[in-house]
């Protein structure tokens, strides 16, 4: 873990970035500096406003306002784990006794949001048209990001969902936009939910699958998927009924329902650290399959106490908070190693420039190459 002091206007903080030993990459960024300049200011005047952050990465936000007992839902379910690491290190900040996400986001309505914006265009409508529903009709949204990570046409999100009251200057390559309530809400709205159609490509099943704005590759089957799909028949035959098998990082859960289309006698686990894929990945696997077993995890990586599996389906991602690196992969890879079976087999297709095949060995004594194009590689790793 890299480890930095984080100093705002109430105070400091000793703050770790899970995962990671890169000492470039700090577990808050300008972003969260300006969103608590603007909230210490308003709760030192009003200090028994009611608040919600919204999508805190690594706890910055909430620990450094856990004097005023925020509310927090989060998509990612790394921030759990961030926040009892980096609640230890700091006395006298607590983290929340519950963290909502989407499978159960908060019913309450509050003073003031604090809102990081994501790099998606759909999620930060989505998420803004949230907000409108649990703001106060006089309360403020604070919305901060990276420029550089900004999604398309997030002025004219803004502007067509909430009341942009100010704009901030640029600080450190961040901006803050405050605004009021809108009128723009979720309900009607048909950016919900978006998909394609695999006609065909599950074992001959045509099926329709569809996911919420915050999944990887919600509205077309990614390259890398697709060069994978073809090796889950032979990967799966000789697993026995009732075996368990792992959709790692299952985003709309495309690799798993190919699994059950094929062998609807397993038992499928789907799990993302994402709130929003879990959801997308039920949704799929009750229209499709609504007689099969499935099981669907909110969890950073494997889950203690769930394997171990005879396969486990992976196509890891690269990126975290617009940060481009293989730290997660990596970290999946060993979880993986740790949670097969004897006789289990991890199936996963990468990034050719990555190097996967060097990385799996770190981990996994027998590692083989299945597919390759220009720009992914599929592998097929095990223990013995």
């Amino acid at each position: 873990m890299t480890t930095a002091v984080l100093d705002f206007p109430c105070g400091s903080l000793l703050l770790s970035r899970p995962g990671t030993d890169d000492p470039s990459l700090r577990a808050w960024n300008a972003a969260d500096e300006l969103l608590l300049q603007e909230a210490c200011t308003r709760l030192e005047a009003s200090p028994d406003t009611r608040v919600l952050i919204v999508d805190d990465q690594f706890g910055a936000l909430t620990l450094a306002l856990s004097r005023y007992a925020p509310d927090v839902v989060a998509d990612g379910a790394q921030l759990s784990g961030a926040l009892t690491e980096n609640a230890e290190q700091n006395p006298g900040y607590s983290a929340p006794e519950d963290i909502h996400s989407w499978l159960q986001p908060p019913d309450k309505s509050y003073d003031l949001i604090l809102l990081k914006i994501p790099r998606e265009t759909d999620y930060l409508e989505w998420l803004l048209r949230w907000a409108n529903g649990a703001i106060k009709p006089d309360g403020t949204i604070l919305a901060a990001g990276m420029i550089k990570h900004l999604p398309d046409r997030s002025v004219d999100v803004f502007a067509k969902t909430v009341e942009v009251q100010s704009v901030s200057r640029a600080v450190k390559k961040a901006r803050m936009m405050t605004c009021g309530c809108g009128e723009a809400t979720l309900n009607g709205w048909p950016g919900t939910w978006k998909g394609y159609d695999l006609a065909g490509k599950l074992h001959g099943k045509d099926l329709r699958v569809a996911a919420m704005p915050a999944v990887f590759a919600r509205e077309k089957l990614d390259i890398g998927t697709r060069l994978m799909l073809p090796h889950l028949k032979s990967a799966l035959e000789h697993c026995h009924a009732g075996s368990q098998v792992l959709d790692l990082a299952c985003g709309n859960g495309v690799l798993g329902l190919s699994a059950l289309a094929m062998r609807p006698d397993l038992e499928v686990t789907f799990s993302d650290v994402s709130s929003q894929a879990v959801l997308s990945a039920r949704s799929n696997t009750e229209a499709a399959f609504p007689d099969v077993r499935g099981s669907f995890l909110h969890a950073d990586g494997i889950a203690k106490g769930k394997g171990p599996f005879e396969r486990i389906l992976l196509n890891p991602p690269f990126h975290e908070g617009g940060v481009v690196a293989d730290h997660i992969a990596l970290r999946l890879f060993e979880q993986a190693s740790q949670n097969l079976s004897a006789t289990g087999r991890l199936i996963m297709v990468g990034n050719r420039h990555l190097g996967y095949h060097r990385s799996l060995r770190r981990f996994f004594p027998q590692v083989r190459q299945l597919d390759a194009d220009p720009r992914f590689v599929v592998f097929e790793a095990w223990l013995s």
